[in-house]
């Protein structure tokens, strides 16, 4: 077969790395693999390969489509891995299925995902720094994977620069459901939310429900903020799904507001999740100067039950690459700006902490003041929801 194809030039979504800008990459991914360490995390790494199914069940269709296909020798499908929470999950309920919960993983991985070539996230390959938290369903193990990933964003030097949105899918679940609509016109409403585009939400929410509800809600899907979001969703939304899941917010809102973190979290309603495993909490995570968002997260506790056994599990990741870009940026419009360095992590016994009072905020601000310390730590969880 005859190239085409030119030497000199690499694939679309794809580039180098080098100099002090591979350099940074470097250190990036050092320091989030240092601070997953200090909370007690453990490294896993998944293979690139895998079959197609996999990412079929874990990411949904519809993401899992983005992924690079190729057929086996014995005409398996198989893909580049588009997503490593999927992986993880598997391994979770087969090679780790009689290890003691919680698993805390962390990863640091190449992804590949085909990309319109207008999207805004032009890579088709980036790497994904994340961790997952296996095997517990409460509040204080949503809050360690908050903290971890605000813990991240301050260590790059980013305090002030970033903002991590909360969100709840039972929420949207809930107006769905009460609406009764099939997953056709579902799809449709959470693209229509996706986009902010609140006169086209109106138009598609008034044939289910009144005029005045229907503009109401478009317009909440719009504001992001921070306690009075949820009180103003509260006046327009009375399922008792989606009051659940206000009141799962606002409870991890409080810890927030009793931690002095405020400042770098909001409510965002309107931030709906793409990926079909997410079964409560959600977040997205951006700084000033990426173009997009660099990171998000959440509670999927429905993923592992794919591969036989279901458990609860939270987790996030960052996208290194984007990360990489803003602090290059940063260093570039700033040169005396302090560059990011690798925590040099005391060795010291593992601090850990029961989950016994109700109120979490005291717990996380032990942990909290031993990280500051280069400690690390683990956090006890019973398991019980708080």
């Amino acid at each position: 077969m005859e190239q085409t194809e030119s030497l000199s030039k690499i694939p679309a979504g794809m580039r180098y790395y080098f100099g002090q800008e591979a350099r940074l990459r470097r250190t990036v991914e050092e320091t989030g693999m240092i601070i997953f360490d200090g909370w007690s995390y453990e490294e896993i790494t998944t293979p690139t390969v895998d079959y197609y199914s996999l990412f079929e069940h874990g990411m949904g269709r519809a993401e899992a489509h983005r992924a690079f296909r190729f057929t086996d020798s014995d005409g398996r499908l198989l893909a580049l891995r588009p997503d490593v929470t999927s992986a993880v999950a598997r391994a979770a309920a087969t090679l780790f299925a009689e290890r003691e919960r919680p698993l805390r993983l962390c990863y640091a991985a190449p992804v590949f995902r085909q990309q319109p070539q207008s999207h805004a996230e032009w890579r088709r390959e980036s790497t994904q720094i994340g961790c997952e938290l296996i095997g517990a369903n409460t509040r204080v193990a949503d809050l360690e994977v908050l903290a971890i990933a605000s813990e991240f964003l301050r260590r790059l030097d980013l305090d002030g620069n970033y903002v991590i949105t909360l969100n709840d899918v039972g929420i949207f679940n809930g107006v769905a459901e009460r609406l009764r609509l099939d997953p056709t016109s579902r799809e449709e409403m959470r693209q229509l939310i996706d986009v902010r585009n609140a006169a086209d939400l109106a138009r598609f929410l008034t044939p289910y429900t009144s005029t005045g509800e229907a503009q109401v809600f478009a317009q909440l899907i719009q504001l992001s903020g921070k306690r009075e979001s949820l009180d103003l969703a509260r006046s327009v939304i009375s399922n008792e799904q989606s009051c659940a899941a206000l009141d799962r917010l606002e409870s991890l809102w409080n810890v927030i507001d009793s931690l002095g973190l405020t400042d770098c979290f909001e409510i965002d309603l309107g931030d709906v999740a793409r990926l079909d495993y997410y079964t409560g909490l959600t977040f997205k995570v951006y700084v000033n100067g990426a173009g997009s968002r660099v990171g998000s997260g959440g509670r999927y506790d429905g993923l592992t039950a794919s591969f036989g056994k279901a458990e609860p599990a939270v987790g996030f990741v960052v996208d290194l690459d984007a990360l990489t870009d803003v602090l290059r940026m940063r260093t570039k419009d700033s040169p005396a700006a302090p560059k990011p360095e690798p925590e040099k992590l005391e060795v010291a016994d593992d601090v850990g902490f029961g989950d016994s009072s109700g109120d979490p905020s005291a717990l996380f601000l032990r942990a909290l003041e031993r990280r500051a310390k280069g400690e690390r730590v683990s956090l006890s969880l019973d398991g019980k929801s708080t």
